[in-house]
């Protein structure tokens, strides 16, 4: 009965909704305040707090659940036996995807700030729910893979770049907006995709081809087009395959299952088979690899931007449960051991947002230091970023015991998302391998990356000991391949420190230095040293509303 005494509730914190997702991100907003042009740094602003404001509402909240609780379905065929081939989503991930849409998260390539501003809106966005990230990462990605072709890029570019959200599937000439996917994997490959087996015929038409053969994972099939890799008589080339042909009729798009996910529920990864399937060529014969590594490369910094909101959010769930739930006496965020977790997870929050901004900041940018840098960092922060990502979700549901273990809390959803990331677009061994490339291939990347650590050169005497230590990594070229992630590792560690000491508060910084650069730190959370300032370490981290 509800007024049995049994029944009181007590000692439980309030939701965590109404507040401006953006806004209480002290980190976050001064990266935008740090690398926007002064002369749209107010419109922005007021664009993110929009945006933030919808992502800690009850209502987008309550869309999150329904769309991660009910998965998208395969429709092979119509009641009539015709192949349909179509994913149907429940509305609300419809709805998530549309306010994702709206808010420019496809659109970065042509705005002034256009790479700071979106990068901010999509690390906002994933704490929402990060199945519809997805497909507004690959449009957004598709842009510079599509401009290996002018006209291509002309067609579609203003497509992507639009801010309506259209879902039916029709001819994209005669939508508003338009989805892309993608689909490199093959089931014998993986990510060697040079031993892809998928067949690319030439047409009469110049540019077109009928490709046959399949894709292990093939992101968002629902989308209006798709950038794949297959072999042409010219080596593996880059093609562009519509979902809906300009007449009307559908391609040969053959869905053959759904991916049954550990995490990323409410989003579509399918396996597909092409089988007489028009394509359109973008770039050469045989340099397909070339063309779409910038469609890579931005997915990648999208990972590292996932990972670094999905970091953010369970930060936010744990010190504001802490901060509300009372244990032994006093406020749990009071309480000196748990202080000192919350301190190392708002650390590593941190830490990630000023990487993976800085990094859409260099894209802003586009001067040739900027691309060296981004060679190298990409990759690296791509690594790093991705692979903490699992741990910090983990201990933040721990922070709030037992409740953190219950779907309600929202932190398993957290937990299921956090490996994704490091796994899609190159895992680890992956990523530590382009490090090692670009070091091989790219000499001004090492040099944009030391230019950009040197910067802090001074300021702290463990970041200064900590580079000298990488460059007697980099001195040892003698097995390189298997020392590289501790290679990576010390590279992704330095420019966070680098950016921390410059542009963090002093606590933020000096405690980052003595744990990830002094070695002053466990193998767990919640093993920083004495003597820091940890409890402003916490109130910067908490969701204030």
């Amino acid at each position: 009965m509800a007024g049995t005494p049994t029944h009181t509730v007590t000692n439980q914190p309030p939701p965590l909704v109404g507040y401006d997702v953006f806004t209480v991100d002290r980190a976050l907003v001064e990266a935008v305040d740090r690398y926007t042009g002064a002369d749209v740094l107010d419109e922005v602003r007021a664009e993110l707090s929009a945006l933030g404001r919808a992502a800690g509402s009850a209502q987008l909240h309550e869309w999150a659940v329904q769309a991660d609780g009910n998965p998208p379905r395969l429709h092979t065929h119509d009641r009539y036996g015709h192949r349909v081939d179509e994913v149907e989503f429940h509305p609300a991930w419809h709805r998530l995807l549309g306010k994702g849409v709206s808010a420019g998260l496809t659109g970065a390539w042509s705005r002034p700030s256009g790479h700071v501003r979106r990068a901010a809106g999509f690390l906002v966005w994933t704490q929402v729910e990060a199945g519809t990230c997805c497909p507004l990462s690959m449009t957004h990605a598709a842009v510079p893979a599509l401009r290996a072709d002018p006209g291509l890029a002309a067609e579609w570019e203003p497509r992507l770049a639009s801010t309506v959200y259209d879902r039916e599937l029709r001819p994209a000439g005669q939508k508003p907006g338009a989805l892309f996917g993608m689909g490199m994997t093959e089931k014998q490959g993986g990510s060697d995709v040079r031993a892809n087996t998928t067949r690319a015929l030439p047409l009469a038409e110049p540019g077109t081809y009928l490709l046959t053969g399949h894709k292990w994972f093939c992101s968002a099939p629902m989308s209006d087009a798709f950038l794949v890799l297959a072999q042409a008589p010219g080596g593996l080339t880059c093609f562009l395959v519509p979902r809906v042909l300009p007449d009307g009729s559908r391609n040969v798009f053959l869905v053959q299952r759904l991916k049954d996910k550990l995490g990323n529920r409410s989003n579509a990864s399918a396996e597909v088979e092409f089988d007489g399937t028009w394509a359109r060529r973008v770039g050469e014969e045989g340099r397909g690899v070339r063309t779409i590594i910038g469609m890579v490369a931005a997915t990648r910094l999208d990972c590292a931007l996932g990972s670094a909101g999905l970091m953010r959010q369970a930060v936010a769930q744990a010190v504001h449960h802490c901060t509300h739930r009372e244990a032994f006496g006093g406020k749990l965020a009071d309480k000196p051991l748990m202080r000192n977790v919350l301190a190392d997870l708002a650390l590593e929050s941190e830490a990630a947002t000023a990487l993976a901004l800085r990094l859409a900041a260099a894209w802003d940018d586009d001067g040739e230091e900027a691309r060296a840098f981004l060679r190298l960092a990409v990759p690296a922060a791509k690594y790093w970023i991705t692979k903490r990502c699992a741990p910090v979700a983990v201990e933040a549901a721990e922070c709030l015991g037992g409740n953190g273990y219950v779907e309600e809390s929202g932190l398993p959803r957290l937990v299921r998302e956090s490996p994704l990331n490091s796994i899609w677009e190159g895992a680890g061994n992956v990523q530590a391998l382009d490090v090692l490339r670009a070091l091989q291939r790219a000499p001004g990347a090492l040099d944009a990356c030391l230019a950009e650590i040197g910067r802090a050169h001074g300021a702290d005497h463990r970041l200064d000991r900590a580079v000298k230590d990488l460059f007697t990594e980099l001195a040892d070229l003698d097995g390189i391949e298997g020392r590289a992630r501790r290679l990576v590792e010390r590279l992704a560690l330095v420019l966070q420190g680098s950016l921390l000491v410059r542009h963090a508060p002093s606590e933020v910084a000096d405690a980052f230095c003595a744990s990830r650069l002094g070695g002053d730190h466990g193998a767990s959370f919640g093993t920083l040293p004495a003597g820091l300032d940890l409890e402003s370490v916490v109130d910067r981290a908490r969701p204030e509303f």
